[in-house]
């Protein structure tokens, strides 16, 4: 029989995990207000293990990755409650000095534009090789091969010719793998990949996410998945988390996402994919638009755009509950979550 109980502030307390975040609050201070962009998110990452964190633009899941690797604007953004666990230390109380230090060598980021992340004026071999140097003391020559040997390890065709060239002289697919070779060059043991494949072609896509989830299997690490694409996931995700006006709404392992969503918003992202069993016929939309996260709507916050809201959506904000009996443990935060899997 199902049943339903609150949500602990993460699956597996009970084990040490590589990533933790709990009860994250992340606000922004604006003309128009205080922007609640992230309310109370929580989740973990193991080693060697991919979280998937889906949603639209502006539903927090930029900002969440900021917080945790120490990089969000303050001000106008400021971190308002709750922990950020990276192997046991809580990053929120590290001082500045002692994250910098964290940042590229234990954890690093992958940006979804790379020709902006990247120096117009500098050769991809030096900023590459100024991982080595700046953290490892490396000299000039040194790290210049180590440049090489990362460029050759993301199949950028002949590298050692190629690394005195420009961002510019690149393709957006080369570039993107310059990126990923520049968030490995010190191994770390987490990796936040923030929509990497963002402006890039199908196929391109596809040679992007097999070369990070083969990177991720020979180095074992941990990777944070930041995507809009429920498409983009589907062979590379462990488990998914799903975000709405900055917060987690539904949590799985992800054949339960694909397999029957518990959350009518997550219903909404499967439907409005592309399948090839549908040409010709009009794309599924959900109506309206994300809340302006400096307002809010009372009780749930998809209530506005949700077809299954009632009374109780506009006025009682639902938890994330914990749907028991499937294993590896799914959570929603829907009062009529029962409908959305029946259905």
């Amino acid at each position: 029989m199902t049943t339903v109980e609150t949500e602990p502030a993460t699956e597996g307390a009970g084990t040490a995990a590589l990533l933790e975040v709990r009860d994250l609050h992340v606000e922004f201070g604006t003309r128009d207000g205080t922007t609640h962009a992230v309310n109370g998110v929580s989740y973990r990452v193991d080693a060697g293990e991919t979280l998937a964190v889906l949603g639209e633009s502006g539903s927090g899941k930029s900002v969440t990755a900021q917080a945790v690797m120490g990089i969000l604007d303050i001000p106008p953004g400021r971190v308002t409650g709750g922990q950020v666990l990276f192997q046991g230390r809580d990053l929120l109380r590290m001082r500045e000095e002692e994250r910098r230090r964290l940042r590229g060598a234990r954890m690093a980021m992958i940006f979804q534009d790379a020709l902006s992340s990247l120096n117009p004026v500098l050769s991809v071999g030096f900023q590459l090789g100024e991982m080595f140097r700046v953290h490892q003391g490396a000299s000039r020559k040194d790290a210049k091969a180590r440049a090489i040997e990362l460029m050759e390890r993301v199949r950028i065709p002949a590298a050692a010719q190629r690394v005195a060239d420009y961002p510019h002289q690149f393709s957006g697919g080369m570039r993107q793998r310059i990126m990923i070779a520049m968030a490995l060059a010190l191994e770390p043991d987490l990796i936040i990949a923030d929509e990497p494949t963002t402006a890039l072609d199908v196929t391109v896509q596809a040679q992007v996410m097999d070369l990070l989830a083969e990177l991720q299997r020979e180095y074992n690490m941990g990777l944070i998945l930041i995507t809009h694409d429920l498409g983009v996931v589907a062979d590379v995700a462990d488990r998914i988390a799903v975000m709405y006006a900055g917060r987690i709404v539904e949590r799985a392992p992800v054949h339960d996402i694909y397999r029957a969503p518990a959350h009518p918003y997550t219903k909404g992202l499967l439907e409005s994919i592309p399948r090839l069993d549908q040409k010709g016929q009009e794309l599924f939309a959900i109506k309206g638009l994300p809340p302006n996260l400096a307002h809010i709507p009372p009780g749930c916050a998809f209530h506005p755009r949700c077809p299954l809201a009632r009374d109780v959506c506009t006025s009682e904000e639902p938890p994330l509950h914990r749907v028991s009996g499937d294993g590896e443990g799914r959570y929603s935060a829907c009062h009529f979550w029962r409908e959305t899997l029946d259905g």
